[in-house]
C-alpha cells in the first residue's frame, strides 16, 4: 500500500473553483465513507481548509487510486471532474509525505509560517479517527506531521515569515497604518463563532478595538464566545452576543466586520452592506475569511467600503518577501520525510521479522518436546538447561541477519528484503499477516482519541 494525495488549493486553483468546491462537515465525512468503499483505498482522511482541500488515502494502485480519488473530490465538491481536473495535484509516496509535511510548517499557507493549520491538520486526523477510515499509515504521517509543525515553529523564526490569516487580513485593511494604531477605539462585528471566528476576535480585542458584537446562527455559541473575550481572564473588552437577524442593525455601527461562516450563501449582500452605510460618514471595513465567501463581491464598489477577503488576500501575500527561516524549515521538512521513510520501511519488515521468530519458537518447543519423548529420564533442571541451550543458539543465528535486515529494509529500495526474508526461511504468508493484522489493530486502539 502506498499514500496518495489529489487536491487543489490556492497555489493550483482560483478562488472561484475553491468557493465552490467548498465541502461541508457531512460533505467531509460522506467522502471519507466512499473513499474506503472505492477499491483502490485502504484508509482516507480529508484536509479540508478555507483555501484547500485535499483527499489523503492508502492506495494499492497509483493510476487507479488518482482517477478514483478525483472522480470523488467532483462528486462530493459539485464541481464537475472536467472542469476540476486542470487544477488538481498529485502526489505520491514520499512527495505526498512532504507536501503534508510543509503544509504543517505554513510553508504551503497563504500566509507563510501561520500556525493555525496545525489546529486544522489536528482536526483532519481527528475527523479520520472519528469515522474509523485513519488506519496506522494516515494516524502515523498526521501524528507526525503535527510534530514537525511544532518542531519547526519552536526551533525557527518561520513565524516571523508571517501571520495568521486573521492577522494578515487586519494589516491589509489598515493599508499600511499600524494595526493597533488603526484598530483603537474601533467597533467590532464578528459573524460567526467558529475557530477562526474566535480567532479572529480575540485578534480584534488585543489590538484595541473598545467594543466586540459577536452574531451567530447559534446564539448560545455566540454568547460564549462573548462571555469568553469580556471576563477578566479572557481578552477584558466590552463584547455582546446577538442573533443573526439583527446583523442589520449592527453593520450600522460597526467599523470593522470580520465574517466567517459555514453559510452555502451570501451573509451580507451588496445591497445591505450599501444600506447600512447609506447615511455613515465613517467608513467601514470588510473582512471575510469564509469559503465559500460571506461577502458579496459588489461590496469592492460600493464607496465608503474596504473589502478584503481570500481572493485579495493571496493577491497580496503573492508578494510578500520570504524570512531567511523559511531554508531552515525547508531543512527540517527533508530531514522529517526520511526519518518518516525509513520509519515506515522499517515497519513494513516487522511483521516478517516477528513471523520468523515465531516460527524458530515453533521448532525449539517441537524438538525440545521430541528429545523429552526420546530421554524421558531428564529432570526439571537438565530439561530447562537444554531449552536454554537450543534457545540461545537459535537467537545468536537470529540475531545478526534480522538486525541486518531491519537495517537494509529503512534505506531507499529495501521493500524487497521482506520478500527475501518471506522465502529464505519459507515463511506462512498467512502468518506474517496475522501478525500485520494484530499490529494495526493495536495502533488503532493506541491512537484513537490521541489527537
Amino acid at each position: 500500500m502506498s499514500l496518495l494525495v489529489v487536491g487543489l488549493s490556492h497555489r493550483s486553483a482560483p478562488v472561484s473553483i475553491l468557493e465552490r468546491a467548498s465541502l461541508s462537515a457531512d460533505t467531509q465525512a460522506k467522502l471519507l465513507q466512499d473513499t474506503l468503499a472505492a477499491e483502490p483505498a485502504a484508509e482516507g482522511t480529508v484536509l479540508a481548509t478555507c483555501n484547500r482541500i485535499e483527499l489523503y488515502a492508502d492506495v494499492d494502485k497509483f493510476h487507479a487510486g488518482v482517477a478514483e480519488l478525483s472522480t470523488l473530490l467532483a462528486q462530493h465538491s459539485g464541481v464537475g471532474l472536467d472542469e476540476l481536473t486542470p487544477y488538481l495535484y498529485v502526489h505520491y509516496e514520499d512527495r505526498a509525505v512532504h507536501h503534508l509535511f510543509s503544509v504543517a510548517c505554513g510553508l504551503d499557507s497563504m500566509v507563510v509560517g501561520e500556525g493555525q493549520i496545525l489546529g486544522q491538520i489536528k482536526d483532519a486526523l481527528a475527523l479520520g479517527q472519528d469515522l474509523h477510515t485513519a488506519g496506522r499509515l494516515l494516524n502515523d504521517l498526521f501524528q507526525q506531521a503535527l510534530r514537525v509543525g511544532k518542531r519547526a515553529h519552536s526551533e525557527t523564526g518561520i513565524d516571523r515569515a508571517g501571520q495568521s490569516l486573521v492577522t494578515f487580513g487586519l494589516e491589509q485593511l489598515a493599508d499600511g497604518t499600524d494595526t493597533e494604531t488603526w484598530a483603537k477605539g474601533k467597533k467590532a462585528l464578528v459573524i460567526g463563532a467558529g475557530s477562526m471566528s474566535s480567532l479572529a476576535a480575540a485578534t480584534l480585542a488585543r489590538s484595541g478595538v473598545s467594543e466586540i458584537v459577536v452574531a451567530n446562527r447559534t446564539l448560545a455559541r455566540a454568547e460564549r464566545l462573548a462571555q469568553i473575550l469580556s471576563e477578566p481572564g479572557g481578552t477584558g473588552v466590552a463584547a455582546h452576543a446577538v442573533e443573526m437577524v439583527a446583523v442589520g442593525d449592527e453593520l450600522t455601527r460597526a467599523d470593522v466586520v470580520v465574517s466567517c461562516t459555514g453559510a452555502t450563501g451570501l451573509v451580507l449582500t451588496g445591497e445591505g452592506i450599501e444600506t447600512a452605510v447609506r447615511d455613515r460618514r465613517a467608513p467601514l471595513a470588510l473582512l471575510d475569511l469564509a469559503m465559500p465567501r460571506d461577502i458579496d463581491a459588489a461590496a469592492h464598489r460600493i464607496p465608503g467600503v474596504r473589502l478584503v477577503d481570500i481572493e485579495s488576500l493571496a493577491e497580496a501575500s503573492a508578494d510578500a518577501p520570504m524570512a531567511a527561516d523559511v531554508d531552515q524549515v525547508r531543512g527540517i521538512v527533508s530531514d522529517e520525510v526520511a526519518a518518516f521513510g525509513a520509519a515506515q520501511r522499517a515497519a513494513h519488515i516487522t511483521p516478517t521479522v516477528v513471523a520468523l521468530r515465531t516460527m524458530a519458537a515453533d521448532v525449539v518447543a517441537n524438538e525440545v518436546a521430541r528429545l523429552e519423548g526420546r530421554l524421558p529420564g531428564l529432570d526439571d533442571k537438565q530439561r530447562a538447561e537444554i531449552t536454554q541451550t537450543v534457545r540461545r543458539v537459535v537467537d545468536k543465528l537470529l540475531h545478526a541477519p534480522t538486525v541486518r535486515v531491519k537495517q537494509l529494509a529503512s534505506e531507499p529500495g529495501g521493500a524487497g528484503y521482506a520478500d527475501a526474508l518471506r522465502t529464505l526461511f519459507d515463511l506462512d504468508p498467512e502468518t506474517v499477516a496475522s501478525v500485520s493484522r494484530a499490529d494495526l489493530n493495536d495502533a488503532d486502539v493506541k491512537n484513537r482519541g490521541r489527537v
